[in-house]
C-alpha cells in the first residue's frame, strides 16, 4: 500500500509539474486581494462617501476602524488557535462567509450605530478568513522559501488591488453618483460568498496531507542516505549541509515563545510600524479630497499607485528576507516608510505626493512579508496560528489608538501634520525593536534529526 501510495504522489507532482505549495501562493493573494483591500486599503475612500451621506466626522469614522481592532486584539488568539485547531481550509471558508454577510449588512447602513456593527462583523470575517490563516497556510507548506513565497503572495493581492481600489474610488465617488457605496458593498458581498465554496475545495492546510513535504522536498523514504551519512551532513548548530535532507526549524508552543524576548519585540515592532499604515488607510483619502481639494478618482490613483509599487517590493522584501538576516531587512524597509510621511506632509502639489506614494509603497511593500515570516523561522510551523494570534493582542491595542488619534488631531487642528509626524516617530521606534529581535533558542531540543511531519 506505502508503495502504491508513493507512486500516485510522485505521478500526481509530475502531472502538475509544480510543488502544490506553489499553486496555494496565487490562492492566497486572492484570498488577501478580497479580505483586505475593500476593508482596510479602500478604508479613506468609505470614509469620504460616509461623510458625504451622513456628515459623520473624522473622529467618528476612525472609531469604526479602531473597533475592527478591538475584535482583532479579543478574536487573533481565539482566531490563532482554531487555525491550528481545525486547519486553514476550514476557517478560511467561515471567514468568507462571515465577511460576505458584514458587506450585506453595510449595504443597509441608516445611522452610525449600524455602520459600527457592520465593520465589526466585516472585520471578524477578514481575521477569519485571510491574513492570519492564509500565511498559517503558507508557513506550513514552506520552510527555506517561506518569505518568498509570502512576498509573491502578497504582491498578486496588491495587483488586485490595482484593479479593485480605482474600480471603488470611481463607484463610491459621491461627487459622481456613478454607483454608490450601497451597490458597492452588496457587489462585495456576492464576490466574497461566491468565492468562499471554490476557494475552500483547493486549499490543503499541509503537504504532509497530500504525502508531500515542505519546499517540495523528496519523501523521506526516498532520501538514500544511511545514518552514518546523515550524521556526517548535520553541523553541530543542527543543521544539514545537504539540500535534500531536511531538518526542520524549531518549532516552539505558545507558552515557549510567549517567554522569549523575541515574541515581544517583534509584536511591538509590527505594531509601532503598522500604525501608521493604518493611519494612511483611513485618513489618506479625506486628507487629499476633502482638505487639499483633489477629486476622488485622483485619491484612488494615488492609493494605487503605492499600491503598485508595494507589489514590486513585495517581491524584492521576500527575496532579501530568504538571503539577509530578516531583522536587519525590516528596519532598512521601516525606515523608507518612516520617511515618507514628510513627504506627504510637506507636500506642495500633486507631484510630491505621488513622490510619497511611490516612497511609501518602497517601505510598505518591502516590510510586508518579512513581518510575518520572520515568526515562522524564529518559532517554527506547529503552534504558528496559536503564536501569531497572540501578537496581535499588543499589536492591535496599538492598532486601535492609531486612526482615532489621527482623526481627533485633524478635528481639533484641522490638519494631520502633529498626528503623522508622531505615528513616523513610533514607525522607526517600531524598526529599531525589530532590529533587535534576534532568534531565540528551542529550549531542550534533544533531537535534531526530527523531520517536520511528526512536530505537527
Amino acid at each position: 500500500m506505502s508503495v502504491i501510495h508513493n507512486w500516485n504522489v510522485r505521478l500526481q507532482t509530475k502531472v502538475r509539474g509544480t510543488f502544490y505549495g506553489w499553486w496555494l501562493v496565487p490562492v492566497g493573494g486572492v484570498i488577501h486581494s478580497v479580505t483586505s483591500v475593500p476593508l482596510f486599503h479602500a478604508m479613506g475612500l468609505w470614509f469620504v462617501a460616509l461623510e458625504a451621506a451622513f456628515g459623520w466626522n473624522r473622529t467618528q469614522l476612525s472609531l469604526a476602524f479602531s473597533l475592527t481592532r478591538v475584535e482583532g486584539g479579543i478574536m487573533g488568539p481565539v482566531e490563532g488557535y482554531l487555525t491550528d485547531r481545525l486547519g486553514p481550509r476550514r476557517i478560511i471558508f467561515i471567514g468568507l462567509i462571515v465577511l460576505g454577510c458584514g458587506f450585506l449588512f453595510l449595504s443597509q447602513v441608516q445611522n452610525l450605530w449600524m455602520f459600527y456593527v457592520a465593520f465589526i462583523i466585516m472585520a471578524f470575517g477578514q481575521g477569519m478568513g485571510g491574513w492570519l490563516p492564509m500565511n498559517t497556510l503558507l508557513n506550513n507548506w514552506f520552510v527555506r522559501n517561506r518569505t518568498t513565497a509570502m512576498g509573491f503572495s502578497s504582491s498578486i493581492s496588491r495587483l488586485g488591488a490595482l484593479i479593485l481600489i480605482p474600480a471603488m474610488a470611481w463607484a463610491v465617488d459621491p461627487a459622481q453618483d456613478n454607483i454608490g457605496w450601497r451597490t458597492t458593498a452588496v457587489f462585495l458581498a456576492v464576490t466574497s460568498l461566491s468565492l468562499a465554496l471554490p476557494i475552500s475545495k483547493v486549499i490543503r492546510n499541509r503537504p504532509e496531507d497530500m504525502g508531500l513535504r515542505t519546499d517540495g522536498d523528496p519523501p523521506v523514504e526516498d532520501l538514500a542516505v544511511d545514518s552514518d551519512s546523515t550524521a556526517d551532513e548535520i553541523d553541530g548548530s543542527g543543521v544539514s549541509s545537504s539540500p535534500r535532507v531536511q531538518v526542520p526549524d524549531g518549532d516552539f508552543t505558545l507558552r515557549q515563545a510567549i517567554v522569549t524576548r523575541a515574541f515581544w519585540l517583534i509584536a511591538f515592532g509590527h505594531g509601532f510600524t503598522s500604525m501608521i499604515i493604518i493611519a494612511i488607510m483611513a485618513h489618506l483619502a479625506p486628507l487629499l479630497t476633502l482638505d487639499r481639494g483633489y477629486s476622488v478618482p485622483m485619491a484612488g490613483l494615488v492609493v494605487t499607485a503605492y499600491t503598485a509599487v508595494s507589489m514590486v517590493f513585495q517581491l524584492i522584501g521576500g527575496y532579501m528576507g530568504d538571503r539577509v538576516p530578516k531583522r536587519v531587512a525590516l528596519f532598512f524597509f521601516s525606515s523608507i516608510q518612516a520617511s515618507a510621511i514628510f513627504i506627504l506632509i510637506f507636500a506642495p502639489n500633486i507631484a510630491y505626493v505621488f513622490l510619497f506614494a511611490v516612497v511609501f509603497g518602497m517601505g510598505f511593500g518591502g516590510r510586508n512579508p518579512l513581518t510575518t515570516s520572520i515568526r515562522g523561522d524564529y518559532f517554527g510551523r506547529s503552534s504558528f496560528g496559536k503564536i501569531m494570534g497572540m501578537t496581535q493582542l499588543p499589536m492591535n491595542v496599538l492598532l486601535l489608538i492609531s486612526p482615532i488619534f489621527a482623526g481627533y488631531m485633524r478635528d481639533t487642528l484641522g490638519n494631520y501634520d502633529i498626528a503623522f509626524v508622531t505615528l513616523a516617530g513610533f514607525n522607526f521606534l517600531g524598526g529599531v525593536l525589530l532590529l533587535f529581535a534576534k532568534k531565540p533558542q528551542l529550549p531542550s531540543r534533544t533531537d535534531p534529526v526530527r523531520f517536520s511531519a511528526t512536530a505537527d
